[in-house]
């Protein structure tokens, strides 16, 4: 469903409103397949229901969010395991090849470029671990943090220290070392590398989108 993709791509943010009302009026169906869609979504955490009827896009409080990011972050550590241990030679090119290529992006300090860019380092590495679950589920968790992420990293990164974490991961690959890939990216995955960039992390959300 668009509502979704919404989610996932930041175009509605947590605690705005959705009207059921209107996405029945925008697809020109009855309201009853929209509140089932509503309701999946609710369902998966990504919505929440008000105490007067209505749903707004879910809000996570400090501890919820740094809880399901931590575990997001040692999900794709068990991917990046997963992959350096089943991917075939020609999918570490592939792999290489792309971190090689999104330099470009890098050099020309292009933020949407690497957003895209690094949506795809990760899916080639969820392709590679051969478990369509566990990339289900870290998904899941992306959509889910999705905005909190993207703004740690507006306020906080840089899209060459990104590219400089992928390079860990893609050394490691190449070594055929499944430990170090999974370290190296679990630090990637992190919302801050110390204590104070956390605080900065912390300070700097918007109170609106967090939960009471």
């Amino acid at each position: 469903m668009e509502i979704e993709e919404a989610i996932k791509d930041g175009s509605l943010l947590p605690g705005e409103s959705v009207d059921e009302a209107e996405l029945a009026l925008q697809y020109d169906v009855s309201r009853t397949p929209v509140r089932e869609a509503l309701l999946q979504l609710q369902a998966q955490g990504l919505l929440t229901s008000l105490p007067r009827g209505g749903m707004i896009v879910a809000k996570m409080d400090l501890q919820q969010l740094l809880s399901l990011w931590e575990l997001l972050a040692e999900l794709e550590g068990v991917a990046v395991r997963l992959a350096c241990q089943r991917m075939t030679p020609e999918e570490l090119d592939i792999i290489v090849r792309h971190h090689e290529a999104s330099r470009k992006v890098v050099d020309a300090d292009d933020v949407a470029g690497w957003q895209e860019s690094n949506l795809r380092f990760h899916e080639l590495i969820y392709r590679a671990t051969r478990n369509p679950y566990l990339r289900q589920e870290v998904l899941r968790m992306r959509t889910r943090t999705g905005y909190y992420r993207r703004h740690a990293f507006a306020a906080l990164g840089q899209i060459r220290n990104s590219f400089e974490q992928h390079r860990r991961v893609v050394e490691a690959f190449q070594k055929g070392d499944a430990e170090s890939a999974s370290s190296a990216m679990v630090d990637h995955m992190r919302p801050a590398s110390d204590a104070n960039g956390l605080t900065d992390f912390i300070v700097n959300l918007p109170k609106e989108v967090l939960a009471p």
